[in-house]
């Protein structure tokens, strides 16, 4: 659809034409997401709702374009709002998915991907944040802070120093050496920490931390075990009875990556055992869907010195702002120019734009001869090749061509006519 309408940037009026008008491109922000990432979208020109979370029946309505609603091109949410292949089916003009967090495992990827939807995430903006989460609660347990607050707060006066710990010169466990998981270790060794950690592949160590060959090594030789690893099938349960019986006596545990990555009952029984002198948990098998009071439980609930944090190791106003900014960037290079570049589920092609030339931006499934389809049908139409560059997934392939100006109309609808086409759209 072409536009010869007048539109406008920040009050300013634009009168440069576009493939298609960019205030009608309508984009959802669910779970308050940061202003920076609604005042970049909306300074292109976009449609922005910003709103708190939805129920699924409210966001049909947004996907779909029922309900009064039109239907949107773009969707940014945060940790709670799962968009599955149920969800996905039934969006009518989704063009992309920006998570506004590092964590993307309650999105159909596979899903997404099949319907030529790329899905973008900040995987390093608030990988701060989560360490500095983590350094605190391991000295907030190591001297029962939460336990001499609360004592407080009630009026008692309990000085106490048995079961309390200086972090310097103890040995701290790392499981999962990723981004958090290193920004940990540094944070550690700063603070006259031994470090050792696992990981499932050879890492860098940051500072005189040292690689251990299994868990085993790790959670046998540390007061302290911090978990920092992606959600998998591999790594449900990953931190079970078995393994905390193998923690040191009197040793604590931190598990700030995802719920079921740790078996809380065999966690809290731990605890209750005195094995386990105390720990941490941010994250949680099963965690509410909107805040609230009396809507959270687990069985960790009520233990003396386990600190349990409503998944907010990302939630400082540093972190957040850096994630408005990297994802909602992410959003306007992908709608505008079709960058798929960081995406964690669609191809990545970043290349530049050409002057004089109209832009196609195809997804298909990925089997033998498409390509020469698409460029045999170019060809019949008489359509100049300008640029062109393809990469290719499991399921799809996404291609960028750069062709001649008059000649974009002619070649989006024979592109759109090819029946391994799943989606197709030009720019300019």
């Amino acid at each position: 659809q072409k536009s010869n309408s007048t539109m406008q940037f920040n009050g300013v009026s634009s009168h440069k034409q576009h493939s298609f008008p960019k205030n009608k491109i309508r984009i959802l922000l669910l779970e308050n997401v940061a202003q920076v990432a609604v005042d970049a979208l909306q300074k292109e020109g976009f449609q922005v709702e910003a709103t708190a979370a939805l129920t699924e029946e409210e966001l049909v309505a947004r996907l779909e374009g029922s309900n009064g609603y039109d239907a949107i091109h773009a969707i940014g949410v945060r940790s709670k709002t799962a968009l599955t292949a149920e969800l996905l089916a039934k969006s009518k003009r989704l063009l992309c998915i920006g998570c506004f967090c590092i964590g993307v495992d309650n999105h159909d990827l596979d899903a997404a991907q099949r319907h030529g939807i790329p899905i973008f995430n900040s995987p390093f903006s608030n990988t701060r944040s989560v360490a500095e989460l983590v350094l605190g609660e391991i000295i907030a347990v190591s001297r029962q802070l939460l336990e001499r607050s609360i004592e407080c707060h009630r009026g008692a006066w309990l000085k106490v120093a048995k079961g309390c710990y200086e972090v310097r010169g103890k040995t701290l466990g790392i499981i999962g050496y990723g981004h958090v998981g290193s920004q940990v270790s540094v944070l550690a060794e700063s603070l006259g920490m031994k470090v050792l950690y696992y990981d499932v592949v050879p890492k860098l160590s940051m500072g005189n931390a040292v690689q251990c060959q299994t868990i085993d090594q790790v959670l046998q030789q540390c007061k302290y075990v911090t978990i920092h690893v992606p959600q998998l099938e591999s790594t449900r349960n990953l931190i079970g009875a078995e393994q905390i019986a193998m923690m040191t006596p009197g040793s604590f545990l931190i598990n700030a990556s995802r719920g079921d990555v740790v078996d809380v009952v065999a966690f809290a029984d731990a605890v209750r055992s005195g094995h386990l002198a105390g720990g941490a948990a941010d994250v949680f098998p099963f965690e509410p869907k909107k805040n609230g009071e009396g809507v959270f439980e687990s069985p960790l609930c009520g233990l003396k010195n386990v600190m349990l944090t409503p998944h907010i190791g990302g939630s400082t106003e540093e972190a957040q702002e850096a994630i408005g900014v990297e994802v909602a960037n992410a959003l306007i290079k992908y709608i505008n120019s079709g960058s798929t570049y960081g995406s964690v589920n669609f191809p990545e092609i970043d290349i530049p734009a050409r002057k004089e030339t109209h832009r196609l931006l195809n997804c298909h499934q990925n089997v033998p001869g498409v390509l020469m389809k698409v460029n045999t049908a170019l060809t019949q139409v008489g359509v100049n090749i300008v640029a062109q560059q393809l990469a290719t997934s499991d399921h799809v392939g996404y291609l960028v061509t750069d062709v001649d100006k008059a000649a974009s109309d002619e070649a989006l609808k024979v592109i759109k006519e090819l029946p391994e086409n799943i989606k197709t759209r030009v720019l300019w």
